[in-house]
Protein backbone atom coordinates (compact mmCIF):
# COMPACT_ATOMS: atom_id res chain seq x y z
CA UNK A 1 0.00 0.00 0.00
CA UNK A 2 2.65 2.30 -0.96
CA UNK A 3 -0.12 5.14 -1.59
CA UNK A 4 -1.17 4.41 2.23
CA UNK A 5 -4.54 3.37 0.84
CA UNK A 6 -6.43 0.43 -0.68
CA UNK A 7 -6.87 -0.53 -4.10
CA UNK A 8 -5.21 2.91 -4.84
CA UNK A 9 -4.66 2.33 -8.57
CA UNK A 10 -6.86 4.80 -10.61
CA UNK A 11 -8.26 1.85 -13.07
CA UNK A 12 -9.28 -0.35 -9.93
CA UNK A 13 -13.18 -1.11 -10.22
CA UNK A 14 -13.14 -1.91 -6.03
CA UNK A 15 -14.23 1.63 -5.00
CA UNK A 16 -16.70 2.24 -7.36
CA UNK A 17 -17.87 -0.87 -7.12
CA UNK A 18 -18.51 -0.31 -3.45
CA UNK A 19 -19.73 2.97 -3.75
CA UNK A 20 -22.41 1.86 -6.87
CA UNK A 21 -23.24 -1.01 -3.87
CA UNK A 22 -23.55 1.11 -1.43
CA UNK A 23 -25.35 3.86 -2.67
CA UNK A 24 -22.97 6.33 -3.14
CA UNK A 25 -23.56 8.84 -6.22
CA UNK A 26 -20.40 9.91 -6.89
CA UNK A 27 -17.24 9.03 -6.59
CA UNK A 28 -15.92 10.59 -3.20
CA UNK A 29 -12.43 11.12 -1.95
CA UNK A 30 -10.94 7.92 0.28
CA UNK A 31 -11.81 9.22 3.82
CA UNK A 32 -15.35 8.84 2.44
CA UNK A 33 -14.82 6.00 1.01
CA UNK A 34 -13.55 4.04 4.34
CA UNK A 35 -16.54 5.50 5.98
CA UNK A 36 -18.99 4.24 3.33
CA UNK A 37 -17.77 0.76 3.84
CA UNK A 38 -17.78 0.85 7.65
CA UNK A 39 -20.69 2.29 7.40
CA UNK A 40 -21.95 -0.91 5.82
CA UNK A 41 -20.41 -2.89 8.15
CA UNK A 42 -17.42 -4.27 6.09
CA UNK A 43 -13.85 -4.62 6.75
CA UNK A 44 -11.13 -4.52 4.04
CA UNK A 45 -8.02 -6.28 4.94
CA UNK A 46 -5.79 -7.70 3.02
CA UNK A 47 -4.51 -11.71 3.34
CA UNK A 48 -0.88 -10.65 3.71
CA UNK A 49 1.00 -8.27 6.17
CA UNK A 50 3.55 -7.34 3.85
CA UNK A 51 5.65 -9.69 0.88
CA UNK A 52 8.22 -8.92 -1.45
CA UNK A 53 7.24 -7.79 -5.51
CA UNK A 54 8.93 -6.11 -8.09
CA UNK A 55 5.61 -4.04 -9.25
CA UNK A 56 2.19 -4.22 -8.10
CA UNK A 57 0.89 -7.57 -9.57
CA UNK A 58 0.01 -10.23 -7.27
CA UNK A 59 1.76 -12.80 -9.43
CA UNK A 60 5.54 -11.44 -8.77
CA UNK A 61 5.14 -11.66 -5.35
CA UNK A 62 8.69 -13.39 -4.56
CA UNK A 63 8.10 -17.11 -3.03
CA UNK A 64 8.64 -17.16 0.28
CA UNK A 65 8.38 -13.56 0.84
CA UNK A 66 4.68 -13.68 2.11
CA UNK A 67 3.63 -12.64 5.43
CA UNK A 68 0.16 -13.22 6.67
CA UNK A 69 -1.95 -11.05 8.68
CA UNK A 70 -3.55 -12.33 11.66
CA UNK A 71 -6.82 -12.96 10.36
CA UNK A 72 -7.59 -15.27 13.32
CA UNK A 73 -7.53 -12.84 15.60
CA UNK A 74 -9.50 -10.39 13.88
CA UNK A 75 -11.78 -12.86 13.64
CA UNK A 76 -11.91 -13.41 17.57
CA UNK A 77 -11.80 -9.72 17.85
CA UNK A 78 -15.09 -9.78 15.96
CA UNK A 79 -17.04 -12.83 16.50
CA UNK A 80 -20.22 -11.60 14.53
CA UNK A 81 -18.05 -12.06 10.84
CA UNK A 82 -20.14 -14.49 8.74
CA UNK A 83 -18.63 -13.47 5.60
CA UNK A 84 -15.52 -13.53 4.08
CA UNK A 85 -15.07 -12.61 0.52
CA UNK A 86 -11.64 -12.52 -1.73
CA UNK A 87 -10.81 -10.24 -4.36
CA UNK A 88 -9.60 -12.42 -7.04
CA UNK A 89 -8.07 -15.93 -6.99
CA UNK A 90 -4.94 -13.90 -5.65
CA UNK A 91 -5.74 -13.53 -2.58
CA UNK A 92 -8.14 -16.64 -1.99
CA UNK A 93 -5.09 -18.84 -2.86
CA UNK A 94 -2.87 -16.93 -0.50
CA UNK A 95 -5.20 -17.25 2.37
CA UNK A 96 -5.86 -20.73 2.15
CA UNK A 97 -1.67 -20.77 2.19
CA UNK A 98 -1.76 -19.33 5.46
CA UNK A 99 -5.07 -19.97 6.97
CA UNK A 100 -6.44 -23.54 5.60
CA UNK A 101 -9.53 -24.24 6.52
CA UNK A 102 -9.98 -21.39 9.55
CA UNK A 103 -13.35 -20.11 7.84
CA UNK A 104 -14.55 -23.26 7.66
CA UNK A 105 -13.98 -24.57 11.65
CA UNK A 106 -15.53 -21.44 12.53
CA UNK A 107 -19.06 -21.93 10.25
CA UNK A 108 -17.43 -18.07 8.56
CA UNK A 109 -18.79 -18.64 4.63
CA UNK A 110 -15.81 -17.67 1.98
CA UNK A 111 -16.80 -16.78 -1.74
CA UNK A 112 -14.12 -16.00 -4.33
CA UNK A 113 -15.46 -12.89 -6.70
CA UNK A 114 -13.65 -11.53 -9.32
CA UNK A 115 -10.57 -9.73 -9.05
CA UNK A 116 -11.55 -5.76 -9.22
CA UNK A 117 -7.37 -5.26 -10.58
CA UNK A 118 -7.01 -3.37 -13.68
CA UNK A 119 -5.22 -7.11 -14.53
CA UNK A 120 -8.69 -8.60 -14.66
CA UNK A 121 -9.76 -6.97 -18.28
CA UNK A 122 -12.04 -10.41 -18.89
CA UNK A 123 -15.20 -8.94 -16.99
CA UNK A 124 -16.95 -5.49 -17.51
CA UNK A 125 -17.68 -3.71 -15.06
CA UNK A 126 -21.46 -4.17 -14.93
CA UNK A 127 -20.37 -8.00 -14.86
CA UNK A 128 -18.42 -7.68 -11.61
CA UNK A 129 -21.26 -5.24 -9.97
CA UNK A 130 -23.42 -8.35 -10.69
CA UNK A 131 -21.27 -10.81 -8.71
CA UNK A 132 -19.77 -7.97 -5.89
CA UNK A 133 -23.80 -7.21 -5.29
CA UNK A 134 -22.92 -10.60 -2.55
CA UNK A 135 -20.87 -8.64 -0.16
CA UNK A 136 -23.40 -5.24 0.08
CA UNK A 137 -25.99 -8.52 0.34
CA UNK A 138 -24.37 -9.96 3.15
CA UNK A 139 -23.99 -6.67 4.84
CA UNK A 140 -27.45 -6.32 5.11
CA UNK A 141 -28.29 -9.43 6.72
Amino acid sequence: MEAGQYYAHPRNAFWPLMERLLGSEASVEYPSRVDLVLSARIAVWDVLSSAERVGSLDSAIAPGSEVPNDIAGFLDAHPSITHVFFNGAKAEAAFKRHHDDLLERRGINATRLPSTSPANAAASFEEKLAVWSAVADAARE
